[in-house]
């Protein structure tokens, strides 16, 4: 079974669960949150694709791509209570979409022509820049400036993609291991407080 296709519903689901959750404590109404989550969810996909020229937008072109962002806010608002008493539920529902969205960018952007480069760099723009409008909706400092692993993570998985889709590696077992070292370095690097150098 082909799983770029689940990988990227299940991307849209989370992210949007993250962006929902990222309005707690606000005061923003149910309408505030479901936009933040929306936003948060089609963010770096459509940023990607129109750069790439790739019309329509995704989640314009696939009616399912909006089930899945409007089922993750449904459960958001649902099981809210629930998924607050989990240990850092933004954080992990964020990691996962970074991981999704890493891999299926670089998958977009080469199935369109682009370099190696451009898919790298397409790859880290479709996982980072949904947190980075979630972050700015909100009045955070966005995930991307501060001293965190976190873009760095998603450029070393679209690498590694690049690199084993060279050697052949067959594409689903691709997928689920850039995937999953993107996954790694993000927690690996929060559980341990590992960042790059600064400027200063």
């Amino acid at each position: 079974m082909d799983l770029q296709y689940p990988l990227e519903l299940a991307g849209a689901f989370v992210f949007a669960i993250s962006g929902a959750l990222a309005v707690r404590g606000r005061e923003h109404d149910l309408f505030g949150a479901g936009f933040t989550g929306f936003i948060t969810a089609i963010g770096g996909g459509s940023l990607r694709d129109i750069l790439l020229g790739s019309y329509p937008l995704v989640w314009i072109g696939d009616v399912h791509v909006l089930y899945a962002i409007f089922g993750g806010i449904i459960a958001a608002f649902l099981f809210q209570k629930h998924l607050l008493k989990l240990r850092r539920t933004m954080f992990l529902f964020d990691t996962l979409g970074i991981g999704f969205f890493t891999v299926l960018g670089v998958e977009k952007a080469l199935s369109l022509g682009a370099s190696v480069e451009i898919a790298a760099i397409m790859g880290m723009f479709s996982a980072v820049m949904g947190g980075v409008l979630r972050d700015t909706l909100t009045n955070e400092i966005p995930i991307l400036f501060r001293k965190e692993i976190y873009a760095s993570a998603c450029l070393a998985g679209a690498i590694l993609y690049l690199i084993l889709n060279h050697v052949g590696l067959e594409r689903d077992y691709n997928l689920l291991i850039s995937m999953s070292v993107v996954i790694s370095i993000r927690l690996i690097a929060v559980k341990y407080k590992l960042s790059l150098p600064t400027l200063d």
